[in-house]
């Protein structure tokens, strides 16, 4: 029967801790998604990403989990971002492009030069949830929790902050200290999502999900909701591909989000063009 296929996957434990990850990304990339759609820094999220290539190599070589490596190494990365945005004469988009690229390139280095590092460049590229260790499950549980509590416990500051950042700070708002709170929540977001679908293709979680929300909310919050629930439907969805089409669960993931905002915005458009 058709509802072997649903739960088959699941007699295994490999994939159930693939799946935990899964909805845990699904939640929290989306859900930071609406802000960083509202602040156009979508090309922050994507620097933020290749960045940490540096950390996550340096932390393979002394055998330390990517976790460790990356956490504290994303965490210096969003501070420098948020000095560069804010003090560089240079102009943002120069000074996020200059640490992206020269991080990444310097990871790559590391990589080469220390060839014994048992790490694919393909699974980090394009994530492999399906290898997944229950450390990797628990670590990912704890960040997802920080980001959504601090996320939900910083709502209005963020919120004020995305649509009237000069307001915010005309009405006493340390709009400094907010914005590098977010970027740090961010980036531990980042983080906890790389195995699963990469550094590539983190942006496409963390944008398209939040992007589909936009087109069918009125409201923030709503959106926020929302993009959520389409994050963690692409998820699963990446899942059930990978597992019965043999696909690279990154991608697999990453055109499942694009899917459900192709459907969106086509349904947002018969809709209008029926009404």
């Amino acid at each position: 029967m058709w509802i072997e296929y649903i739960y088959e996957p699941f007699s295994y434990s490999f994939m159930i801790r693939s799946l935990i990850v899964a909805v845990s990304v699904g939640v929290i990339l989306p859900l930071l998604g609406s802000y960083v759609i509202n602040r156009n820094l979508g090309f922050m999220g994507d620097a933020m990403a290749h960045a940490s290539l540096p950390g996550l190599a340096f932390g393979l070589l002394i055998g330390a989990s990517i976790f460790i490596a990356a956490i504290p190494t994303a965490i210096v990365i969003a501070l420098v971002l948020g000095y560069l945005i804010n003090r560089s004469k240079i102009g943002e988009d120069t000074a996020i492009g200059i640490i992206f690229s020269s991080l990444f390139a310097l990871g790559f280095i590391i990589l080469s030069i220390y060839d014994h590092i048992l790490l694919s460049v393909e699974d980090l590229l394009l994530g492999q949830i399906l290898a997944v260790s229950s450390f990797d499950v628990w670590a990912t549980l704890i960040l997802s929790t920080v980001i959504v509590i601090t996320t939900l416990f910083l709502y209005k500051q963020f919120l004020f902050i995305s649509f009237d950042p000069k307001g915010a700070k005309i009405s006493g708002l340390n709009v400094r200290l907010f914005d590098n709170i977010f970027l740090v929540v961010l980036s531990l977001s980042i983080i906890s999502s790389i195995q699963s679908v990469g550094i590539i293709l983190v942006l496409s979680m963390l944008i398209t999900p939040a992007a589909a929300s936009k087109l069918t909310t009125k409201t923030f919050s709503a959106a926020m909701i929302t993009g959520s629930a389409f994050g963690v439907i692409a998820s699963i969805s990446g899942l059930y591909l990978s597992y019965y089409l043999d696909f690279p669960s990154g991608p697999s993931m990453a055109l499942a989000a694009t899917s459900i905002f192709i459907i969106v915005w086509l349904a947002k458009r018969s809709f209008r063009y029926a009404s």
